[in-house]
Parts: structure tokens; sequence; C-alpha cells
């Protein structure tokens, strides 16, 4: 019986294996708790009463309701992207274009897509090339939330 290897064979991808227009939908998704979000705010020192505070919320915002800190969003759509994407990076070389569009709440689920905007060589690495992807998040409604841009290095084939 053949052995398989996930960082050989279901952990991201050589340059050659993607192509312009390529769809990745990232499984599975991820619903957010009040404690996770709490966490996530409380570890970086992001502690907004946007995020934690419940009267807060209640008394001031549109809604009555705590929204997810963003950065806790960018993170886990990275995450979520790193098994299709860039298990197999070398580097990752930036981010760009980062958008919160829409409100996310704690008990709304974050789903993951991303498509493949750009494939080349890599001008100073023969045996690398660079990989950009446009990342979507959206909720359990379809609704996209958060979206962004971001380009790895990857190893070429031999």
């Amino acid at each position: 019986m053949a052995t398989h290897k996930a960082r050989d064979e279901r952990f991201g991808g050589f340059l050659e294996d993607y192509a312009i227009g390529h769809r990745f939908e990232h499984w599975p998704g991820k619903t957010i708790t009040d404690t996770e979000n709490h966490l996530f705010c409380l570890l970086t020192m992001a502690n907004s009463p946007l995020h934690t505070d419940r009267h807060y919320a209640e008394r001031e915002m549109a809604g009555g309701r705590n929204v997810v800190v963003g950065t806790f969003l960018y993170s886990l759509l990275l995450g979520m992207s790193v098994p299709d994407v860039s298990g197999r990076a070398i580097a990752a070389l930036g981010v760009s274009d980062l958008r919160h569009t829409k409100p996310f709440h704690p008990g709304d689920t974050l789903y993951a897509e991303s498509e493949v905007k750009e494939v080349r060589p890599s001008r100073s690495r023969g045996d690398a090339g660079i990989l950009t992807v446009e990342t979507t998040g959206t909720n359990q409604d379809g609704e996209t939330v958060t979206k962004f841009t971001r380009s790895v290095l990857l190893p070429r084939r031999s």
C-alpha cells in the first residue's frame, strides 16, 4: 500500500500547478464565537468596545451587536487558504487591497475562496516564481465581508 505525505501531495502546489483564473473554494468554513473574538482581541491588544463590550454595542452600535475584529477575519482567511495556495511557499511576499466590506458578528460563519490573478517566474530566482491570489471571505448568507490580494514565492518543479 502506498504512503501518502500531505506535504508532498496535498499542501499547496508548485508554481506550474496554477493558472490565471483558477478558483479554490477553501473548506471547511468557520463559525466565530464571542470567546474566540475576545481572545484574539486580548492576544493582539486590539481590545476595543466595538469587539468586546456587549453592553456598549447594545447602546452605541447600529444593530446593537459587537463586530468581529477585522484582523481576526484576515488571519482566518489566510489560514484557510494555506492548503490550496501557499502550503509550499518559500516566502510570503506581501498583501494589498485589504478591505472589510460588511460587518461580521460573533455567531456568523466565515467561508473563503481564492482566485489566481498572476503566475510568473521570479526575476531573481530561477528555481521559484510568484503566485498572486485574491481571497474573498463571505458570511453564511454569501455576502462578501473581507477581500485581499496576496503574493507568495513558490518553488518551481525541477
